[in-house]
Formats: structure tokens, sequence, C-alpha cells
């Protein structure tokens, strides 16, 4: 169990380190949030399609005509999983180091809906959060690493997203704040940080996200490195991640 002191010291001291570089933690962290967008008719819950995954199979093969070939469907459900991290749990996580506490995740409350300005069957995940479902970081912390075991299995079993593809993805919204200072903070002390806090989530999220010191254009920064593939590569105008260590040659070319 995180101690409830132990939990606030990674949040005071990623502050601390933001200040010592003379940045505004909070106004970084603000400014990382993307305001939401109007909320779009619903397709399903997040809650639902825990229940019946089916619901996203059929919606990825109505949206998608290359879905129907197995390589593609998979990478296609792999991806959705990606946004569904970045979307809605990275900015969860940003709250809590901006605000000491953050809102509860709850699935029955974050919807895939259309995306509006997007291609066509371009989906996005919404949350409509309520303002009194707030945790305390320990809560928080625990919380979520229960709901990222549960969920694993679903993704895994149903959709064939793979350990390395699921895990990566969750390690990448739960160092989300991390990633708002790669370039303006130490590089080896925010690795330091950074792994330090992954590795407080009772999940393997950890294993599959190593923070590295790099250098890009003459400037040193940090950057995460995934050990599991999306597989967004394979889709049309994918490409490769800027976080990919598997395909890192290619990304890096």
């Amino acid at each position: 169990m995180v101690a409830a002191e132990a939990a606030t010291r990674w949040l005071a001291d990623y502050h601390n380190l933001s200040a010592r570089h003379g940045l505004d933690g909070n106004a970084l962290l603000n400014n990382a949030l993307t305001p939401a967008n109007r909320e779009q008719p619903p397709l399903f819950s997040l809650a639902q399609l825990l229940a019946n995954p089916d619901l996203l199979q059929q919606q990825v093969r109505e949206d998608y005509p290359d879905a129907d070939h197995p390589r593609l469907r998979k990478a296609r459900l792999s991806v959705l999983h990606q946004s569904l991290a970045l979307q809605i749990i990275g900015p969860l996580v940003i709250r809590l180091f901006r605000d000491g506490s953050s809102v509860a995740l709850n699935p029955e409350r974050v919807f895939l809906c259309r995306e509006p300005s997007g291609p066509e069957g371009q989906s996005r995940w919404q949350y409509a959060a309520s303002a009194q479902e707030r945790l305390e970081p320990e809560a928080f912390l625990q919380s979520l690493s229960g709901q990222m075991q549960d969920w694993y299995g679903v993704f895994r079993q149903h959709f064939g997203v793979s350990p390395g593809a699921y895990w990566s993805s969750v390690g990448l919204a739960l160092g989300a704040p991390y990633s708002v200072v790669w370039n303006q903070v130490n590089p080896e002390e925010l690795c330091k940080q950074a792994g330090s806090w992954l590795a407080q989530f009772k999940c393997e999220a950890n294993r599959y996200i190593d923070w590295i010191p790099a250098e890009f254009s003459q400037q040193r920064c940090a950057i995460p490195q995934r050990k599991g593939c999306c597989l967004k590569y394979l889709l049309p105008g994918g490409g490769y991640c800027g976080t990919c260590g598997i395909y890192r040659k290619e990304r890096m070319g």
C-alpha cells in the first residue's frame, strides 16, 4: 500500500524540480490539458464495452473496411486502447499533479464518441466527469492500479492487444506530467522521478516504459521509451510513434 505522505511526495518533488528550472509547474500542467470538445452523441460507454467487448469489435468493423484483415483489426483496437489511455487516463494524472487530487475514473462516464472534425469513422474518448468524484493521491494510485489490472483481461483476451502494447500505453498515460517537461528540466533527474513514480502503481506499466536521457538538436532531454508496439505503423498514415523503443531505428531514421 502506498503511504499517503509518499504519494504526496512525488507531486512535491515534481513541482520542486520545475521550480528549480524557473518553471511554473501548475501553469505548464494546465496548458497541457486540452479543453474538452463539445460533447458528441456517444456510441457506447467504457462500462458497456467492458461488459460486452463485442460492441467495440463491431464498431471497428463498421468504421474501418480494412478491419476485415485480422492484423489490421488488431492494430485498430490497439490504437483505440492507446487513445483511451492518452485521452482519458493521462489528463486525470495531470490533474492530480496540478491540483493535488483528481477525478475518480468511472467507466460509466467514459464514452466513445464520433470525432466531428476528423476523418470519417474516427472516434474519440470523452469523459463526462463529476466535480464531486475526487480522490487524494494515495486513493487515486490504488484505484487506478486496480482498474488497469482488471481491464487488461478484456483488452488482451477479446481484442488481442499485446501485454507490451497495453502496459506501455498505460505507462505513457501515467507518466503524462513528466512528458510535459521532457525538454525543460534536468534529464537524469526527470528520468529518475518518472521511473520512481511509475513504480508506485501496482500494475505492470513500469515494466514496459523506460525513461531515458537523450539529445535532439544539441538539446538534452528525457524521453519515455515503450517496450511494446501499439501497431500504429501498420495503419494508413500511421508512421512510427515518437516513443517506440521496438522500432527505434526506423523511427529515428
